[in-house]
């Protein structure tokens, strides 16, 4: 999970970057479409995204004299989401912004055994996650009908897809449905006549343990936390 905030950083950063390279060529000589959704105190949109997300893992004291498992580690995993934005400006250069949606997501834990690579072994976990990101944004003045800003809060998903609660649950890694994270991200709004186009990047961080310790399982005994993190790659349609 360390190199989840490397390469694929960079990537996004260049994705995110590259409206903004290609309208400062010239985009416009006022900010004429901006001043039109200046009236507006509130306002809605969709935002459709991509992203990456794992666990960040911690190894409890038992997987030091555990005789099973030589390596455990987590591997990230793609997702999408589609989501409704609702924002309240809170005078000009904050808004309030609450984003409930739903999120795919897929996360793996991989366990190498003593005796050799043949014995990799693979726990994934797909879910369904039904959120809602509770977000303050901070904008920065206009310019040629753009606008930078940066944005940051708190995150509550329910993962309707977990598998805490199947039948086959003594024999599987369980994990809360519940999550709780934190998120902060920046990006840039484009206006044009009739709508705003918003492209954003934001990381996710988990402020709450998600692992359901089970000490009769070996996969899950040498485990002490599993934390989500991620990165989320977004286009908003507002106006």
């Amino acid at each position: 999970m360390r190199n989840i905030f490397s390469r694929k950083s960079l990537v996004l950063y260049a994705i995110l970057l590259l409206p903004t390279l290609l309208l400062g060529q010239g985009f416009g000589a006022g900010n004429y479409n901006y001043l039109d959704f200046q009236h507006k105190s509130y306002y809605f949109g969709i935002s459709l995204g991509y992203n990456v997300s794992g666990y960040n893992l911690d190894h409890s004291e038992h997987f030091i004299r555990n005789d099973t498992f030589a390596i455990t580690q987590a591997k990230q995993g793609p997702g999408a989401h589609i989501n409704i934005i609702t924002n309240l400006k809170l005078g000009r250069y904050f808004d309030f912004r609450f984003v409930p949606g739903i999120n795919f997501g897929n996360k793996t834990i991989e366990y190498q055994g003593l005796s050799g690579a043949n014995t990799l072994s693979r726990k994934q976990f797909e879910t369904v996650s039904v959120e809602a990101p509770f977000l303050l944004r901070f904008k920065s003045q206009p310019y040629h009908d753009m606008r930078l800003f940066v944005v940051g809060g708190v995150r509550y998903a329910y993962d309707v897809a977990n598998n805490s609660k199947s039948r086959q649950a003594d024999r599987l890694i369980k994990v809360s449905p519940h999550e709780f994270s934190f998120e902060a991200g920046a990006g840039i709004q484009l206006f044009f006549p009739y709508f705003i186009f918003s492209p954003e990047i934001r990381f996710s961080y988990g402020l709450g343990n998600l692992l359901i310790y089970n000490d009769k399982l070996e996969e899950s005994s040498v485990l002490d936390k599993l934390l989500s993190q991620g990165i989320t790659i977004t286009i908003n349609l507002e106006g």
